[in-house]
């Protein structure tokens, strides 16, 4: 990456309430930074975060991202004092789905790193990674109900999506917390660490993504989020159609010859 670029990113986020780092040149760590209030989602750091992932899906050398709230809460939620002070169309005007599309639709791997509190609109953005690794002691839930409401950016249709109907009504409907080894049994996370593996672990795996064929995981992440919504034939078609596609890239001879020459492919994202 170079300097300048860099340089405009960590101004976007800097001395704000999410932080962008660096640790190598394909990989960003995004970090939620209101610790005073367990990194409560405000309409504020809801703005800047969707600005910080918009920032990253133009940044051609990025292959991974990890979005973590630190080592002892993610997000416990949405902050209710600030919504306790708004209305209906004041809420409408907010479109945070339009915010979290940002995260959702970003290019490259997603990688949630959650520790401490997932919980309500704490999850639901969670839920916009491609993955979620949680540590050992982290809690997972959708407890809007217990504040007169319900999840509304969502934690009724990714939630439903990932864990089936009947487990996502006992989630919404009770607003219990669920553990991270419970969250793992559902399919709600993609793996559990020991809480001092956390970081660790996610940098890792980031590592060996950024070392992966960026075209490649491009399209299995286009063709897994959009099938998913498909007919099982629609689905199908739109599978074969990215796989041809990749057959026209550099990285797939790459691939390939590096395989039949028993050696690590160095991968270009052409």
């Amino acid at each position: 990456m170079s300097d300048q670029k860099k340089a405009q990113l960590d101004a976007s986020s800097a001395g704000n309430e999410v932080l962008l780092e660096f640790p190598s040149a394909h990989i960003a760590i995004v970090r939620l930074n209101r610790p005073h209030v367990r990194n409560a989602l405000d309409l504020g750091i809801r703005k800047e975060l969707a600005a910080v992932f918009r920032s990253l899906a133009d940044n051609a050398e990025l292959r991974c991202v990890i979005l973590t709230g630190g080592d002892k809460f993610f997000a416990a939620g949405a902050d209710i004092e600030d919504m306790s002070r708004i209305d209906a169309v004041q809420m409408y005007h907010r479109h945070t789905e339009r915010l979290w599309a940002a995260v959702a639709e970003c290019p490259v791997p997603v990688i949630a790193a959650v520790a401490g509190y997932a919980l309500g609109g704490g999850l639901e953005l969670a839920m916009n990674a491609d993955m979620i690794v949680s540590a050992r002691s982290a809690r997972f839930g959708q407890p809007e109900v217990r504040v007169g409401i319900m999840p509304g950016a969502g934690g009724t249709q990714r939630l439903t999506r990932a864990i089936g109907k009947f487990r996502a009504m006992y989630l919404c409907m009770t607003g219990y917390l669920i553990s991270a080894d419970e969250a793992y049994d559902m399919g709600l996370v993609s793996k559990v660490v020991d809480d001092a593996e956390l970081m660790p672990h996610c940098l890792e795996l980031a590592q060996h993504l950024a070392g992966q064929p960026p075209i490649a995981l491009q399209q299995i992440k286009e063709v897994v989020l959009h099938g998913a919504d498909a007919s099982l034939g629609a689905a199908l078609a739109l599978e074969r159609k990215a796989l041809q596609l990749l057959f026209a890239t550099q990285d797939k001879q790459e691939g390939m010859k590096a395989f039949l020459e028993k050696r690590k492919p160095d991968y270009k994202g052409l």
